[in-house]
C-alpha cells in the first residue's frame, strides 16, 4: 500500500477489484476510444478496428507477463498459479509491445492491410496506459524509487510518479507531431524513440531494478545503472530512429487504409 490508499477496492468472496486493473481497464477503453475515433475518420470499418483492438490488447497482455515472470521468475517459481493474477501487477512494457504488435500485425497480414497506419493510431492509448498504470504502481507499492541520501529532499525516487508523467510528456509529443501529418509509422516509432530515451535515461535510472554486468550505484544521489532495460535502449533508440527515416523515405501519399487488390475496405 501507498499513500495511504488500499490497493483494493472491494472485495466479494474470493475475488477482489483492486485499483490496478481498474486503471489498467480505463486505459484500454480510453485508447480504443481513440483508435475508433481516428481509424473510422480513415475509413477503417467499426468491426475492423473492435477486432484489431481485442486482439492486440490480448497479446499486449499476454506478452507483458510472460516477459515479465520469465525475468521475475523466483518471485513466481514457488506459487505457479500466480502468474495469471496479472491484477495485482507485474508487467512488462517491452513484453507488451511484442505481444500486442505480434498479434497484431498477424491479424492484419490476414487480412491484407499495412501495420503501420494502425500502430500510430494505438499510440494515444499506450501513452495513456503508461500513465494510468504507473499511478496503480504506486498505489500497489511496486516499482519503487531508489533511496537516495538526500535529507530534506525525498527518502526514494518517486519512481512511480516520474514514470506517470513521462506517458503525459509524451502524449503532449504525439498530439504535436501528429498535427504536421507526418506519414504513416512515423508517429509510432517516434513514441519508440523517444520513451525509450526517457524510460533509459530518467525513469530507470532512478528505479530500484536489479543490475546487469557491470553496475554503479550512486547511493547519495539515488541512482543505478546498469540494469537490463539500460542494456537493451540503445538497440530500441537505434531502431525508432531508424524506422523514423524509413517511414519518412518511403511516404506515399494520399494516407489512408491499405487497401489490398480488387479488395474492399473492413
Amino acid at each position: 500500500m501507498a499513500a495511504g490508499i488500499d490497493p483494493v477496492i472491494v472485495e466479494i468472496g474470493p475475488f477482489a477489484i483492486r485499483w490496478y486493473g481498474v486503471l489498467m481497464a480505463v486505459s484500454i477503453a480510453w485508447g480504443f476510444y481513440y483508435l475508433r475515433r481516428d481509424g473510422m475518420k480513415l475509413g477503417y470499418g467499426e468491426d475492423f478496428l473492435y477486432n484489431a483492438a481485442a486482439l492486440a490488447v490480448a497479446g499486449g497482455i499476454a506478452g507483458a507477463r510472460l516477459v515479465y515472470v520469465a525475468t521475475n521468475w523466483e518471485s513466481y517459481a514457488a506459487s505457479p498459479l500466480s502468474i495469471l493474477r496479472v491484477d495485482q501487477g507485474g508487467l512488462s512494457f517491452h513484453g507488451a509491445m511484442a505481444g500486442g504488435g505480434l498479434a497484431l500485425g498477424l491479424y492484419l497480414k490476414r487480412k491484407g492491410y499495412s501495420l503501420e497506419e494502425l500502430l500510430d493510431l494505438v499510440v494515444p492509448g499506450i501513452c495513456i496506459g503508461i500513465a494510468l498504470v504507473r499511478i496503480g504502481n504506486l498505489i500497489n507499492g511496486e516499482v519503487l524509487g531508489r533511496p537516495t541520501g538526500l535529507d530534506g529532499w525525498f527518502d526514494r525516487h518517486p519512481a512511480q510518479l516520474i514514470g506517470s508523467s513521462i506517458g503525459l510528456v509524451l502524449l503532449v509529443v504525439h498530439n504535436v507531431l501528429a498535427r504536421r501529418r507526418p506519414p504513416a509509422g512515423y508517429l509510432f516509432w517516434s513514441f519508440v524513440l523517444y520513451y525509450s530515451l526517457l524510460r533509459g535515461i530518467v525513469e530507470e535510472t532512478v528505479r530500484e531494478n536489479p543490475l546487469y554486468a557491470w553496475g554503479y550505484v550512486n547511493e547519495t544521489w539515488g541512482i543505478g545503472f546498469f540494469t537490463l532495460t539500460h542494456l537493451v535502449t540503445p538497440l530500441f533508440v537505434a531502431l525508432g530512429w531508424a524506422m523514423r527515416r524509413r517511414a519518412l523515405a518511403l511516404d506515399r501519399r494520399p494516407r489512408g487504409p491499405r487497401v489490398p487488390e480488387g479488395g474492399r475496405r473492413p
